[in-house]
């Protein structure tokens, strides 16, 4: 449920009501407004049903949130959650664009991605240092090492690190260097690892599984922020359909869905979406119209000796076109791309 308490309403009194509510075994998750503080509360309906809430001091009404997802619901947090990376920000009009390599190959490779993405105006470098593949014989990342390269790459261009992490086991080495931890599609319902990220004071890019509904991608990021991390990304990467003439089905409905029943931050991911480098812009600007708050994307030095994701990677000598056509479509939806 929602408790939302009057405009007036001092400190001591929501603390009163976060204990109360804790007495019972629910969780309380205070959002304080320019005027208003909500209390989302999580715990047992029939133990809150029986509280005498709306007796308390401060209280102005509670409401029953329907949705199965209750911290990342517009009905508990009406407006757009805004993150701010290394300076760069994201969502509540505020768009990004996330690019670099699929794979980080070489230190040359990640450095010179790393010149184009920020020349072109961009906010933030990808790179996979720890890479999930459908066949074990292919290529799995370099692993720290990889992660480092990225990080002398964000030394020279300021660029924050989007980066993905796969097992627990490597959560603390990730961390050591990303400024965003990416749970990839394969992860999305990976439940330990959902409660992992949740307990970080770090953003979380958040995948659509293959094969998941926009409800479960929803209640996926629930759990990254009931462990009480609030940043949260959800990224639309493109859904497993009968449609062979893509490598997934971006699914914009999803998009404009997600942007209406939560308050996080939504980028797509056309390249993941499509697996051809002839349909990443005009997805991209299909994303941009669908009111996507930013485009994860990738682009490397020479596509055609890509160890992973060539065929859908943007060549950095053409990247610079890429993004003027982006960003230029982001300025006229209304969105601050600086």
């Amino acid at each position: 449920m929602m408790v939302i308490m009057h405009e007036g309403a001092t400190a001591e009194e929501v603390a009163r009501v976060v204990a109360r509510v804790e007495e019972v075994g629910a969780a309380a998750h205070v959002s304080s407004g320019d005027r208003v503080t909500v209390i989302g509360v999580i715990g047992d309906r029939e133990e809150l049903t029986g509280l005498p809430i709306e007796a308390m001091p401060g209280v102005e009404r509670v409401v029953a949130i329907l949705k199965p997802y209750k911290l990342v619901s517009r009905e508990f947090h009406a407006a757009d959650t805004v993150i701010d990376i290394r300076g760069a920000k994201i969502g509540g009009g505020h768009f990004a664009i996330i690019a670099g390599p699929c794979s980080v190959e070489t230190a040359d490779q990640v450095m010179e991605s790393a010149r184009a993405v920020k020349a072109a105006g961009g906010h933030m470098l990808r790179g996979g240092a720890f890479k999930p593949r459908t066949s074990p014989y292919a290529f799995q990342g370099l692993g720290e090492e990889g992660l480092k390269m990225l990080a002398a790459a964000r030394d020279e261009t300021g660029l924050a690190i989007v980066t993905e992490l796969m097992d627990p086991r490597d959560l603390d080495v990730v961390c050591q260097y990303a400024d965003v931890v990416q749970i990839g599609a394969r992860n999305m319902q990976n439940f330990l690892l959902l409660a992992e990220v949740g307990r970080l004071d770090k953003p979380v890019l958040l995948k659509r599984g293959l094969s998941a509904t926009v409800e479960e991608w929803l209640m996926a990021a629930e759990y990254v922020v009931k462990g009480g991390n609030r940043e949260v990304i959800l990224c639309e990467r493109g859904i497993r359909t009968f449609e062979t003439a893509t490598r997934n089905t971006l699914d914009l409905g999803a998009v404009a869905a997600a942007k209406l029943a939560c308050h996080l931050p939504v980028v797509v991911d056309p390249s993941h979406a499509t697996g051809r480098r002839d349909l990443v812009l005009p997805l991209s600007l299909a994303g941009v119209a669908a009111g996507a708050d930013g485009i994860i994307v990738e682009t490397h030095p020479y596509p055609e000796h890509a160890l992973c994701d060539g065929p859908q990677s943007i060549p950095t000598a053409t990247f610079g076109e890429y993004a003027d056509r982006v960003l230029e479509l982001a300025r006229w939806a209304g969105k601050d791309v600086a």
